[in-house]
Formats: C-alpha cells, sequence, structure tokens
C-alpha cells in the first residue's frame, strides 16, 4: 500500500471550519486600511535572489539560514519570498510608481522562510504589510501606528498589546555605533555565547536582541545608540512621540529593539503581547529611507509595517474573540418531490439575486426531509425553507427558524423577503 500524502512540514491547509476566522480577520484588515486611503498591490510569490540578498542582509538569519532557494530551468537563482517590503520596492521601481511621488500601499499573501515550526510560525505563514513611500516626517510613521491601534481596537484585542518603540538614527549614526559595540563585544568576547560571536561582525546590533541572560548583563554596560544620535534623529523621534501622546497611544521606548532585517533607520516599532507566551511580537515595522536607492531607484524615504495573520488568528482563538463569526449559511433550502426540486433551485437563484448578501444553500443529492434538516443543522443554518408537491402547487414555503424560538410558519413565496430581511438585523 502506497504511503499516504502528507503536507510539507510547517506548510498547513486551512480548514472549512477554520476559514471563517481567516476571513473576518482578512476583512478587517482591507476595512481599516481602505479608510485610510491606502491602495492594494500584489506581488509574485518568487523573486530573483539577489533581491533579498541585497534588500534584508547577506549576513542576516533570514538570507543565510531561512530562505527557499533553487535555480530553475534557466539557471537562474529563484528564492520564494521570505517578506514583502523587498518584492513591494521591486515592483515599484521597476513600474515607477515612486519616483517623485507619494504611495501608501498593502499588501497580504503567503511567505516563506526554512524555520523550526512552533506555535504561530510556520515554514509557509501569511503577512499583512504596508509601505508608504515618498513621504519623511514622523507624521506617516505616527498614521501607520495609529492605523495598527485602530486594528487591535476593531478585533477587539486592544488591551492585550503593548507598543515598543524606539530609533537607531541615521545610516551614518548607526555605522559610528557599530565600531563602538564592536570594540566592546570585543572586550567581553569570552562571555559571549556562540550566537552573539557569530553576530559580533556580520551583525553586531542583532546582539542587542539576544535571548540569553548572561549576554544582556554585560549589555548592561554596552555603549548606547542614543549616544550618537544628532539633532535631526531627536527632532524625528520626539515628534513621533509627541504626535502618539496626541493620539493617546501608549508606547514603551525600548532601546534593544533593533528589528531583524539591515533595511531599518530612524522609527522601529514592534506590538507585543503576553497571550501568545513567549512568541509574543505581533507586528512590526518602521523607516527604510535607503533601500529604494539601493535596489536601483532613486532616494526615496520609505516607513511599513507587517503582521504575521497566523498570530493573529492563535491570538483571537486563544482571546476568545471569534464567537460571534456570522453562520456559515443563512438559508438552506430543503426539497422532496420531482417539482419541488426545479421550484427549489430556481427559488434559490430568484433571491441570489434579490438579496445576494444571504448565503443560500440548496439541499442536492435527495433524502427525506429529516435527512435534509440534519444537513441544514450541520452547515449551521439560521433557517430552512421546505418545499414540497403541496407548497409548490400552492406557491407557499414553510419556514423553520433553526438557532431562534420562532414558530414555523407557512407563507405564501411572495412575502418570504421581508422575513430573509429580518437575518441581516
Amino acid at each position: 500500500m502506497a504511503k499516504q500524502i502528507q503536507a510539507i512540514r510547517g506548510m498547513n491547509d486551512c480548514l472549512p471550519e477554520q476559514t471563517p476566522v481567516w476571513q473576518m480577520l482578512e476583512t478587517t484588515l482591507r476595512r481599516v486600511v481602505s479608510s485610510y486611503g491606502y491602495s492594494e498591490i500584489r506581488m509574485p510569490i518568487v523573486e530573483m535572489t539577489n533581491l533579498f540578498q541585497r534588500a534584508i542582509g547577506e549576513v542576516t538569519d533570514v538570507v543565510e539560514k531561512e530562505m527557499y532557494t533553487f535555480n530553475d530551468r534557466n539557471g537562474d537563482s529563484l528564492t520564494l519570498r521570505p517578506e514583502g517590503t523587498a518584492g513591494c520596492v521591486r515592483a515599484c521601481i521597476e513600474h515607477g510608481l515612486v519616483y517623485n511621488q507619494e504611495r501608501r500601499l498593502w499588501y497580504v499573501g503567503p511567505m516563506f522562510r526554512h524555520e523550526r515550526p512552533q506555535k504561530g510560525r510556520y515554514r509557509q505563514f501569511h503577512q499583512f504589510g504596508v509601505e508608504v513611500f515618498g513621504l519623511n516626517g514622523p507624521d506617516i510613521d505616527a498614521e501607520l501606528i495609529m492605523l495598527t491601534a485602530r486594528l487591535w481596537r476593531e478585533l477587539g484585542i486592544e488591551q492585550f498589546t503593548t507598543l515598543q518603540l524606539n530609533t537607531l538614527g541615521s545610516s551614518a549614526e548607526r555605522a559610528a555605533y557599530r565600531d563602538a559595540l564592536v570594540v566592546f563585544l570585543e572586550q567581553h568576547k569570552e562571555s559571549l555565547d556562540e550566537e552573539s560571536k557569530r553576530r559580533m561582525y556580520s551583525n553586531p546590533l542583532r546582539v542587542l536582541d539576544t535571548k540569553s541572560p548572561q549576554v544582556q548583563e554585560i549589555l548592561q554596560h554596552a555603549p548606547t545608540l542614543t549616544d550618537y544620535f544628532g539633532e535631526e534623529t531627536k527632532a524625528h523621534f520626539n515628534g513621533l512621540k509627541a504626535l502618539l501622546d496626541a493620539a493617546g497611544i501608549a508606547y514603551q521606548v525600548n532601546e534593544r529593539l533593533v528589528r531583524g532585517l539591515d533595511y531599518y533607520n530612524y522609527t522601529v516599532f514592534e506590538w507585543v503581547t503576553e497571550s501568545l507566551g513567549a512568541q509574543g511580537t505581533i507586528c512590526g515595522g518602521g523607516r527604510y529611507d535607503g533601500l529604494v536607492e539601493q535596489l536601483g531607484g532613486q532616494a526615496t524615504p520609505a516607513v511599513g509595517f507587517a503582521m504575521g495573520l497566523e498570530r493573529l488568528t492563535l491570538m483571537l482563538e486563544t482571546l476568545e474573540k471569534i464567537n460571534n463569526l456570522p453562520a456559515t449559511v443563512d438559508v438552506y433550502i430543503c426539497m422532496a418531490g420531482e417539482g419541488a426540486l426545479t421550484a427549489g433551485l430556481l427559488l434559490a437563484e430568484q433571491l441570489r439575486s434579490e438579496r445576494p448578501q444571504l448565503r443560500i444553500m440548496t439541499h442536492c443529492g435527495g433524502g427525506n426531509f429529516k435527512k435534509q434538516m440534519k444537513r441544514a443543522d450541520k452547515v449551521a443554518a439560521r433557517i430552512a425553507l421546505i418545499l414540497g408537491e403541496t407548497e409548490v402547487a400552492e406557491q407557499k414555503v414553510t419556514v423553520k427558524f433553526l438557532r431562534d424560538q420562532v414558530e414555523q410558519q407557512t407563507i405564501a413565496v411572495t412575502a418570504l423577503l421581508p422575513i430573509l430581511d429580518q437575518l441581516g438585523e
């Protein structure tokens, strides 16, 4: 007997019982970003490998260890996208979307990283991202944070989220600090863990977010990035904090927050939660003013964020915020008899035309009314419409409420719409 084929480890199916949660989340995301005037962009899942090497940084964990990379038949090195920003920037440069222009974009879709699967983190995962080009003030940084705060309110999880905020300064300031940090780490090299030793020269700022308690203790005496900030960086960060204060958005300044990718500068932020245990980041982003030029475009200020949808759905389930999802089916039509079958199918089509917002399912495959009612209950229909030969002859339909204490009634088909309209109330 052939071995059963299963999904690749870390790449999961989303079953029909789970998709209503995803649909609710995605609908909320789309509604909120649209209310801010942002436009959707859709990029390919596969890109040239050097796009991510140039954008993310060749010495980051993503590029070194986590990318799904392969050679196609032409010998080109291709990669399944590990994140969305690089591809969005590539598309904007290629199609001339950002040169001397302002763009506010969003996208949603699957990303791929070969890392150890764990709760809320998978090898194929889904991200929702927002990218803004052409604006360099703290006001747009503040708007993105306000947008994410509104998402948490809409989803009912605001009280379970905390905003962490930092600034990385300009590239020149960060380079000067990097040199000072390397000198400090060299003085304590024997006390560092292997991961920190590996990062010390290739990506020393990532040592700051180490999980090692021993290294964290050493870092208490390390030089701080703020010592290298000029007036422009300070003004930008103070302006952002003032706008968040005015909007009533609480935040914690976390000087160890550096984000994992090379392209960030100035503002970086993360929304974290204690509802998911150790893997507590649900949204992260910041400013990356040099990336467009780095990838071959004109110098363009840019800022954005991304959030993992698996993490968010897990959080919604953990906090029991998904109890009021809409029913899978509003109306289930039960039919018995040759004439009733035709009449039921035609009635369903008529109702779909007149009330397109309703989800209407017709019973197929035959069976008595008892079997059909069991099926209506199984799909969680709110009401059943019952058609037999008698109802068809009299142009009537029997209405049975399956979730409410309402008496069953037989009415004229022409009187059906006012009853169905109550389902939307």
